[in-house]
């Protein structure tokens, strides 16, 4: 029988340190998340903290090329 979840998790330890990076990305753009469930947040708020946290990765590995 085929395996219905074809993602798999490179990293599996990286999820909890991206959980701590969106609340801290959260924090700094001005948006509150609460712990748990965040299905009131805007579409506007999400699109905000996770394009913040894509430059910030991008940063990082754009200075640890160097």
């Amino acid at each position: 029988m085929a395996n219905t979840n074809s993602y798999q998790k490179v990293v599996p330890e990286a999820k909890e340190a991206l959980n701590k990076f969106k609340y801290e990305v959260a924090s700094e753009v001005g948006v509150n998340l609460k712990q748990g469930y965040n299905g009131d947040l805007s579409s506007r708020d999400a699109g905000r903290i996770g394009g913040q946290m894509v430059r910030k990765l991008i940063q990082q590995a754009e200075s640890q090329m160097k």
